[in-house]
């Protein structure tokens, strides 16, 4: 299923369930003038075809005591990634990492409780190339959802 194959009460549901994916089908339903089972039908539709991916909560990583954020920069020899791959699966604090174009090859957000912990975290991946790191002051955009302009009927 591609985004051309969604209709206007589709892009609807899919901005609904972005906002608030715990929202009762029967408020969506309410919200674009369809029954639950037929709205129920869509939102399975969409899960099968791999549009929605899953449902999430949104922690707070502050609250939790991740009180550093960073970006970390790796340049990667192309021969080393089938074995940096693995690795960086297993590590926790990695909550995204993107191969990426540019000096560097690898782009990795990551959360930990101190300076110290992730000091030594860039020291263990120094083990497979040069880092940059930068670390987050403030976010003024946090994670979100994509927006998605319904059109008119």
């Amino acid at each position: 299923m591609k985004k051309d194959t969604l209709d206007h009460i589709d892009l609807q549901i899919l901005n609904m369930l972005q906002e608030d994916a715990r929202k009762p089908v029967k408020d969506i339903a309410e919200a674009v003038f369809l029954s639950s089972p037929a709205v129920s039908a869509r939102i399975e539709r969409m899960e099968k075809s791999g549009i929605i991916e899953g449902y999430h909560a949104s922690i707070n990583p502050f609250a939790l005591g991740y009180h550093i954020k960073a970006f970390i920069s790796l340049e990667i020899e192309p021969v080393r990634k089938k074995e940096f791959y693995p690795y960086i699966k297993t590590c926790n604090n990695v909550i995204e990492c993107n191969c990426v174009t540019g000096d560097y090859s690898m782009l990795l957000e990551v959360l930990f409780p101190d300076t110290v912990a992730l000091d030594q975290f860039i020291g263990e991946l120094q083990e497979y190339g040069r880092t940059r790191t930068v670390i987050v002051f403030s976010t003024s955009v946090e994670h979100r959802g994509i927006q998605l302009d319904v059109p008119e009927k």
